[in-house]
C-alpha cells in the first residue's frame, strides 16, 4: 500500500462540500414543495396530492441519509488528516477507507432518491395525460 499523505483526504474536501451543498438545496426545495402540497391538500384532497406527499416523505428520508453519510465522509477525512498529522499512518488509512465507503453510500442513496424523484414526475405526467 502506498503511503497516505495529507493531500489525499484534502482533495476530497471540495467534492464533498459541493455534494453537501447540492443535498442541502434538494432538502430546501423539498421543504418548500411540502408546504405547498400541504396547503393544496387541505383545500382539495386528491389521490394525486396524497401520492406526491407520500413520495416526498420517502425522498426526504433518503436526503437525510445522503446528508448524514456525506457529513460522515467529510468528518472521517478530517480525522484522517489529524491521524496523519500525529503519525498514525495505518489507522489513518483505515479511517480514510471508512470515509470513502461513507461517500460511496451517500452517492448510492442519491441514485435511489433520483429514481424516486423521476417517479414523482411520472405521477404528474400521467395525471396530465388523463
Amino acid at each position: 500500500m502506498e503511503e497516505l499523505t495529507l493531500t489525499v483526504p484534502a482533495l476530497l474536501f471540495p467534492a464533498i462540500s459541493l455534494i453537501l451543498l447540492a443535498y442541502t438545496n434538494r432538502f430546501l426545495s423539498y421543504a418548500q414543495l411540502i408546504r405547498t402540497l400541504k396547503a393544496q391538500y387541505l383545500q382539495h384532497r386528491s389521490d394525486l396530492t396524497a401520492a406526491q406527499i407520500d413520495n416526498l416523505r420517502r425522498r426526504l428520508y433518503l436526503t437525510r441519509a445522503m446528508q448524514i453519510l456525506g457529513i460522515a465522509s467529510l468528518f472521517l477525512c478530517v480525522v484522517t488528516m489529524f491521524l496523519l498529522y500525529i503519525g498514525l499512518q495505518l489507522v489513518a488509512a483505515y479511517v480514510f477507507g471508512a470515509g470513502l465507503l461513507a461517500l460511496i453510500g451517500s452517492l448510492g442513496v442519491s441514485i435511489r432518491e433520483i429514481q424516486i424523484s423521476v417517479r414523482a414526475l411520472e405521477i404528474y405526467l400521467n395525471d396530465m395525460e388523463h
